[in-house]
This record gives structure tokens, C-alpha cells and sequence, in this order.
């Protein structure tokens, strides 16, 4: 089963309402994780939250760390994949009700999730409200120099597309301001010259109410 949906991610496409290919990887959701989401994961602290978790490659792996990890994601084709895994997750949006709000020492945005709803601002602020105090949320953003902006999109194959949602695109060099606006600061930028990706790892204010230093 697993091998079938791969196949078939690879081709799916992101498309905007105004005619432009959006950044997406498809084929990566359905293997294991890159050598950069190894490094990135066995530095995390648990619990961990994965917002938008896909077929649940790195709450699965997680999971193998000995790491305490949930995956949240609405699509119910992304849950069942991701549970015949043996991923831990649920089938719902990260702005549903979700379990051990505030205590998530770790919240996950990869794969351009910083998108979801279309409003990173917003996403932001309900993962911070997710977070633990001084915790950490890691959100995968796109090189510096590159278009940011706010549309409607859609995935589209060879065979049909889906519906249109809301989507958002945040380069690295516009990430600073967003992370501002919903409380958070930029602890640091990750750059990985190999798997050519941007993880921008944003701090949540502390117990005491003052933000964590880098």
C-alpha cells in the first residue's frame, strides 16, 4: 500500500488560483525520513506534536526514537496510511480540540505547512497556544529572496485535481516578522545545502512570560 501511494505522489503538484506551482515535494510523505529530518528529529524534545502530519512518516519515527509523538491531520486517506504505519494520530485540524494543549515541548510545520489555512500568523498563535512554555515550534519555510504571499490552491494529478483551500508561502526572510506577530521569535534559520530546505526553528515565551534565548 505504501508503495502505491508513492508512486502516485509523484504526480501530485501544488498549484495557486493564479496559475503558479507552488512548492511541494509529494513523493517525500510517504518515505522515511531525510538524513536533515533524522538530524532534526533526534534533537527534538517530547513530547512532540506534528501538525499536518501526512502519512506519518516522523511520528512513526519518533515513535522508534522512544520519543512520546501525535500527528494531526484532517485528510482521513492520510490518517489510514498513517496509522497502518503505527503512527499515533488523529483525524483532525490543528485548530480542533486537541489533547495536552500547552504542554508540547515540540511542535512540527514541515513539508510547507506553515500554509495550512492560509493565514501563518494565525496557525502560529494556536501553535504557540499548543506549546509548552519555552518550547520549541520548527516550521519549514522557503529560501530567502523567494515569493511570500497568501492564495487559494490546490493539489493536482494526471487524472483530476482536489478542491480549492487556503494556502500561504513564507520565505526565510520573511519569516522574522511573522514569527513577531504571533508571539515567537526566530531562535535560529537551518539551511541544508544538500536536501536544499529551510527550517526556521521559532521559540515560544517562557514560563515567566520573557521570550528564550537562542
Amino acid at each position: 500500500m505504501t508503495t502505491v501511494a508513492a508512486e502516485e505522489s509523484r504526480g501530485v503538484s501544488l498549484w495557486s488560483d493564479d496559475g503558479h506551482r507552488l512548492p511541494l515535494d509529494a513523493a517525500r510523505w510517504h518515505g522515511e525520513p531525510s538524513p536533515l529530518e533524522h538530524r532534526l528529529l533526534v534533537g527534538l524534545a517530547g513530547p512532540v506534536l506534528d501538525v499536518g502530519c501526512g502519512p506519518g512518516r516522523m511520528v512513526a519515527a519518533l515513535a522508534q526514537l522512544g520519543v512520546a509523538a501525535l500527528g494531526v491531520d484532517p485528510a482521513p486517506g492520510a490518517v489510514g496510511l498513517a496509522r497502518r504505519r503505527g503512527a499515533r494520530v488523529l483525524q483532525r485540524s490543528v485548530f480542533d480540540l486537541l489533547p495536552a494543549q500547552g504542554r508540547w515541548r515540540s511542535v512540527l510545520l514541515l513539508d510547507g505547512n506553515l500554509g495550512i489555512g492560509g493565514d501563518p500568523v494565525r496557525l502560529l498563535r494556536r501553535c504557540r497556544a499548543l506549546a509548552a512554555p519555552g518550547g520549541t515550534i520548527v516550521a519549514e519555510v522557503q529560501g530567502p529572496g523567494q515569493r511570500t504571499h497568501r492564495c487559494r490552491a490546490r493539489l493536482e494529478r494526471e487524472r483530476g485535481h482536489g478542491s480549492w483551500f487556503l494556502w500561504a508561502v513564507v520565505g526565510a526572510d520573511a519569516v522574522a516578522p511573522v514569527a513577531a506577530a504571533a508571539g515567537l521569535h526566530v531562535a535560529r534559520l537551518q539551511h541544508d545545502d544538500g536536501e536544499h530546505r529551510w527550517l526556521a526553528h521559532l521559540v515560544t515565551p517562557g514560563a515567566t512570560g520573557e521570550d528564550q534565548q537562542p
